[in-house]
């Protein structure tokens, strides 16, 4: 898959396209991409994905807290597995913003000799959002290039977005989540070291750095799956995430999965003033050294709240019931 990050820096003829944001690659992005997908293929005509960073409601909306699906790394990886051939992540700033979409529209056919659009039923482009489905159309009959409108996919709760799965995630409501992004969802890093208080109660603990833009779980414990991944490049902006291997093996190799039982939140038994939110997480069946790799959290399921203990005996003991029930429902 080839990505830029302009529309300037790779001409094409007779792209096959879609517009958007696409952030967590839900299932009704994924209805779109299909489309795309197909369609360009049959054509001989190369699939292009065009997304912004950052989000419209960081530069728009002044949300500087806004957090994310995924990251834009994380966006491309489900884009290439799921066929695409090139995606351009273009800047979105208040310059950007303040074209017209018929402008916008113009440079999109110039670069790309655009053919065919795919766009969702809610797209809207341009200064004020004028580019909306119906203008977009009218464009396109002086441009010469389709326009296919997408139709919402709903279950039974609702039209499936990024926005309710964001809030589904902040909730707890993982599974709920899960069933509309088409798999887990996860949390990716690297394991540094942290203060050690796991090795004290004879729970062995590493500390994983995350993007600070990532959408946290609600606090809880939950049952995840845990992998470990290649490398790549740190991320700026951490919070913690502490790990806890429990089981005899070879040192840890990328693909390797794990049972793991994961609390998020402020650890109120030690730490109720932590200022940011932890997540600390038991690695069922694994021990070894993993400082330095990447690795990543799917959230399969919430088990309970998070909870102050009066005892750290009382504590270990529940970590073990939460073990057996994380066991219990990834067997």
């Amino acid at each position: 898959m080839i990505h830029t990050h302009s529309l300037d820096e790779l001409p094409l003829q007779n792209a096959w396209l879609t517009i958007g944001i696409f952030d967590g690659v839900h299932l009704g992005h994924q209805q779109i991409l299909r489309t795309l997908i197909a369609g360009a293929h049959q054509a001989g005509a190369p699939a292009v994905v065009l997304t912004f960073f950052p989000h419209p409601a960081v530069v728009l909306g002044g949300k500087k807290d806004f957090k994310y699906l995924t990251t834009p790394e994380e966006r491309l990886h489900l884009l290439e597995s799921l066929g695409v051939d090139v995606v351009i992540t273009q800047t979105f700033d208040r310059t950007f913003a303040d074209h017209t979409a018929d402008d916008f529209m113009r440079r999109v056919v110039q670069s790309l000799g655009l053919r065919s659009l795919i766009i969702g039923y809610d797209t809207a482009l341009g200064r004020g959002r004028e580019g909306d489905a119906a203008r977009l159309t009218e464009i396109g009959k002086e441009l010469n290039y389709t326009v296919q409108v997408i139709p919402a996919l709903s279950d039974e709760t609702g039209v499936i977005s990024s926005t309710r799965i964001r809030g589904a995630i902040a909730s707890g409501d993982v599974s709920a989540a899960a069933g509309a992004l088409g798999r887990f969802y996860s949390i990716s890093g690297q394991v540094v070291h942290g203060d050690g208080r796991g090795h004290r109660i004879n729970v062995p603990t590493a500390n994983l750095a995350v993007p600070a833009e990532k959408v946290i779980p609600a606090y809880g414990i939950y049952a995840c799956w845990a992998w470990f991944e290649p490398p790549h490049q740190k991320t700026a902006g951490t919070l913690g995430l502490d790990f806890q291997v429990t089981k005899l093996g070879t040192p840890a190799q990328a693909g390797d999965k794990y049972f793991a039982a994961v609390n998020v939140g402020v650890r109120p038994t030690f730490t109720p003033d932590l200022p940011a939110p932890a997540i600390e997480a038991h690695l069922l069946d694994f021990t070894g050294d993993i400082y330095g790799h990447q690795l990543k959290l799917e959230f399969v399921e919430y088990l309970r709240p998070e909870e102050k203990f009066a005892t750290v005996q009382s504590l270990v003991d529940q970590i073990r019931l939460d073990i057996e029930l994380t066991r219990e429902i990834l067997s």
